[in-house]
């Protein structure tokens, strides 16, 4: 089991529990998923692009990637139905938590000029969503064999009802918001 599931079980929530005060330990939230998303504009003029990226997206989340195909046909982008246009990863379980504990412990604080993450990046719903510049930060990835950097977007789904729940338990798991 890794340690900051651990750490979530024996520390958070009891202090969520009496923070919220929930009744029975169901109430509390948890991580449910962290979804990974690498959409790819020049897959359309590229399509190894997206391979490539693919292969990136599955050495950072530890999980193979899957390939996104474009659901409409849009002329002026001269996007057909069926092109693969990115990648996504959907992370549970274990590697939910191992992909957690490097996101914040290792990666993060490898960004350029990092003062900490908004804590308005939530969507109502105690989800977390956040963009990332440069997949280059992430330690799996080495400089010199990328073909182009690239961008990607996490969400962080929880079963917070609201957003201060959400902003609490992540609080507590250690993501690096702004005062």
């Amino acid at each position: 089991m890794s340690t900051i599931r651990e750490y979530y079980q024996n520390e958070c929530i009891p202090q969520l529990m009496e923070h919220f005060g929930y009744k029975n330990i169901m109430e509390v939230p948890r991580l449910d998923k962290i979804v990974l998303n690498m959409g790819l504009g020049e897959g359309v003029q590229n399509p190894k692009s997206v391979d490539l990226a693919a292969q990136e997206l599955t050495m950072i989340a530890g999980q193979k990637a899957v390939v996104t195909k474009a659901k409409k046909s849009i002329a002026t982008f001269k996007l057909r139905q069926g092109m693969p246009i990115g990648c996504r990863v959907t992370l549970r379980k274990e590697r939910m938590w191992d992909f957690y504990s490097k996101l914040v412990h290792i990666a993060l604080p490898r960004v350029r000029d990092f003062r900490g993450l908004s804590a308005k990046m939530f969507d109502g719903r105690g989800n977390f969503a956040l963009g990332i510049k440069e997949q280059i930060i992430f330690p799996e990835i080495d400089y010199d064999k990328i073909e182009k950097i690239r961008g990607l977007n996490v969400v962080i789904a929880t079963t917070a009802k609201t957003d201060e729940e959400g902003r609490h338990l992540l609080r507590l798991l250690g993501m690096p918001f702004r005062k």
